[in-house]
């Protein structure tokens, strides 16, 4: 696995993330409970298959002392990702699915923003024309579900938003191995939120049904815990921006996981956004690397 492709690992972080909407219609708990224990399983996983276990403070490689900046990046990217998976969470809670999806994907944003300031990579005229293509795909793609909502909800869904950039940026400043121990402290942490919730709900409805126990670990394997892995590895391969667009293949085939197995057919304006997208990211990728 480490001899992957950045833009392949990527690709399959996104598409394996997408398949989160119909696996979480299996299990029976809130969501707070649902997310929590995803990452509890989700951090066993990647423990297991890359024999590794969290590390929280990272050492300079000429001698044992704290490599305190490293450090920092590590934590706060754990932290900015642990808050994304709850934000985005709680802000299902509050307001529509539609709306806190949009909002969470206004993130390549502020990474065209703040990467030149954190990371000194500079942004291209193509890139901001892919983003201005990728937040017009988007709106069409959701524009059935797209409704005021609740305002705690949709500014926490654009909370989410930016805590998601945070998290890319953090990982980007540091190794493959600083963002695999980043995810990790993420999942931990998100895991320890979700405690109250979890009891809550053993409490009130018991043991639950074999299919919620099937999609719990579908969830925390296949669709958080290889995914971090994979995420870990492409990540440091390529720019912020490029693997911001590339995980919004997730909104993307999320409601196409949907068609196949729930049956529910997407709109003609979700259609079009969605080849708006995956255009936009495509020409972009194309005039970025034509030699």
């Amino acid at each position: 696995m480490k001899k992957i492709n950045g833009i392949l690992a990527l690709f399959l972080c996104a598409l394996m993330w997408s398949t989160g909407g119909v696996l979480i219609k299996l299990v029976e708990w809130n969501s707070f409970s649902i997310a929590g224990t995803r990452s509890l399983i989700g951090f066993l996983i990647m423990c297991l298959l890359k024999r590794k276990l969290p590390c929280f403070i990272i050492k300079n490689e000429d001698s044992r002392k704290t490599d305190s900046r490293a450090t920092l990046n590590m934590l706060l990217a754990g932290i900015c990702y642990s808050l994304t998976m709850i934000t985005f969470v709680l802000a299902n809670k509050l307001t529509t699915s539609a709306n806190a999806i949009l909002l969470q994907y206004t993130s390549p944003v502020y990474l065209i923003l703040l990467s030149p300031l954190l990371l000194k990579e500079k942004n291209k005229i193509s890139d901001y024309v892919c983003v201005a293509g990728v937040m017009a795909g988007m709106v069409l793609f959701l524009a059935d579900g797209l409704e005021m909502g609740n305002i705690t909800g949709n500014l926490t869904a654009l909370f989410s938003g930016i805590v998601f950039a945070g998290s890319t940026l953090f990982m980007k400043k540091g190794t493959e191995s600083d963002s695999f121990n980043a995810f990790l402290i993420a999942h931990l942490l998100t895991f320890i939120v979700s405690i109250p919730f979890t009891v809550s709900d053993l409490g009130q409805n018991g043991m639950i049904s074999l299919t919620s126990v099937f999609g719990l670990m579908a969830l925390g394997i296949f669709q958080i815990g290889i995914p971090s892995i994979l995420y870990s590895i492409g990540v440091v391969q390529v720019r912020a921006l490029t693997a911001n667009f590339i995980s919004m293949i997730e909104p993307l085939m999320n409601p196409v996981w949907v068609l196949i197995f729930v049956g529910e057919v997407p709109s003609l304006p979700a259609i079009f956004g969605g080849i708006l997208i995956l255009g936009c990211i495509t020409i972009r990728a194309v005039i970025q690397n034509k030699k």
